[in-house]
Formats: C-alpha cells, structure tokens, sequence
C-alpha cells in the first residue's frame, strides 16, 4: 500500500514537470521573434503579424508560429530562419523566398500556377502548387519527384 502511493506521488509529480515544462505561449508582439525572422516578414509581406504561437519544450523554445491578416502561416527554427510557409490558394508565396532553380522550374513545367506552400527540410524542399500538385526537390533545387 505504501508502495502504491509512493509511485503515484511520483507519477503526479512526474505529470507536472512535464506540463509546465512543454508549455506553448502566444503573443502579437514581433519584437520576440528573431532579428531574422522579423526582417524577412517585414521585407516580403504587407499583411501584419496576428498571432506568434512560440513553441516550447522542456523550456527551450522549438519553433516560432506567425499567422499574418491574410491567413498566411510561417514557421522558423529557434534562431529565425525559415522552415515553412503557407499561403491560400488564392495567393502565392513570395518570389524572393523561392529560390531561383525551383521558380525557372515552376515558370516552364507548370505555366499559369503558383506556389501556395513552401517547405524547407534537411535535405531539400517541398512545395505545393495551386493546382494541389506536391513537388521535392533537393537542396539546390533540382527536381526528384512529383510526390502523393
């Protein structure tokens, strides 16, 4: 019986550091967004910040969340580069956050859509055109595949 309790003690115990220590927080204030976050919004959209979501683990912040007016949704890394991007169908990602193989691609393979998504990974990009169409390429780039 003291067993038991002792163990659940622990287990409540143990359930609290980690709730409080996997705790998001939300502001509207982009001063807590990295320099380089914060010149990339204010250099490549008109839309104002509406939301940051700062994403939390263990106490160290993960990822920053930005939702814009116009429904745009951005995510950094912890240092404010760019991991991801994604707009409405009805706009498109910004041209000088493209880079420049991946537009000649676009501009000659698929004329007449654009770029609503924009996803950088380890080893490449991922991108979503307006048609619903999903795209990898590498990290220079180059195209690999049409994916699912």
């Amino acid at each position: 019986m003291k067993l038991k309790r002792i163990i659940m003690g622990m287990a409540i115990m143990m359930a609290g550091v980690f709730s409080a220590s996997a705790s998001d927080s939300f502001s509207r204030d982009v001063s807590i967004l990295p320099t380089v976050a914060q010149e990339l919004i204010g250099k490549n959209f008109k839309a104002n910040v509406s939301l940051i979501k700062v994403d939390k683990t263990l106490g160290h912040i993960d990822e920053y969340d930005v939702v814009l007016t116009d429904g745009t949704e951005i995510s950094f890394d912890r240092q404010g580069n760019l991991k991801e991007i994604e707009t409405s169908q009805s706009k498109s990602v910004p041209k000088g956050l493209v880079p420049a193989s991946i537009a000649r691609y676009i501009t000659s393979s698929h004329k007449g859509q654009h770029i609503v998504s924009l996803e950088r990974k380890r080893n490449g990009w991922d991108i979503e055109l307006s048609n619903g169409i999903d795209i990898r390429f590498d990290k220079e780039g180059n195209f690999l595949r049409y994916d699912d």
